[in-house]
């Protein structure tokens, strides 16, 4: 049996936030996580702005991808993460922002930490011990993981989020407050 190649993430957590926020207003806006579907990932790709191929991530049998939109523009896909539920946790394989949604302009702060803190919060769901994530992470970017998220490095490229770190961020993004 061939050996899965994983793909180390490379996202950067701008600001753990209880929603997403206007980078330039600082409103804070209600958000949802929801499936994704093929013509809405096709529409993205004919813009040639994301930097993954999600129609291909999402043909891929094991793999959901999800969407985050704000409830007031629910057409607006502000970012998007793949995952797959194996048998004791939740397994996230992409994460991506919307183009709008990064470098120095971006419009919102805070859409990969809600990301991931859905994937935590999926794997409570599900009923997983800890609500444990895991993730391969770029060399780089494993101590900001760290800092930011309360991930621990497990060793090699792999992470984990488990524990009060994985409820931190449910509670965070997903309170009365924030309707996510």
């Amino acid at each position: 049996m061939a050996k899965q190649k994983h793909i180390a993430l490379n996202f950067e957590i701008d600001r753990l936030t209880n929603s997403i926020e206007n980078s330039f207003t600082g409103e804070s806006l209600p958000t949802e996580v929801s499936p994704v579907t093929l013509e809405e990932l096709k529409k993205i790709k004919e813009q040639k702005t994301w930097v993954f191929d999600w129609v291909q991530e999402h043909r891929l049998p094991m793999h959901k991808v999800y969407k985050l939109t704000t409830i007031a523009e629910p057409q607006t896909i502000q970012g998007l993460i793949s995952m797959e539920l194996k048998p004791d946790h939740v397994l996230m394989h992409l994460i991506e922002s919307a183009p709008i949604n990064r470098g120095k302009n971006k419009i919102y702060l805070g859409v990969l930490g809600n990301l991931v803190a859905y994937a935590c919060k999926t794997s409570f769901d599900k009923k997983y011990i800890n609500g444990a994530v895991a993730f391969y992470a770029k060399t780089q970017l494993i101590e900001h993981y760290k800092k930011e998220l309360g991930a621990k490095h497990v060793g090699g490229h792999l992470m984990i989020l488990d524990g009060y770190d994985s409820l931190n961020l449910v509670n965070l993004y997903f309170s009365q407050t924030s309707k996510t």
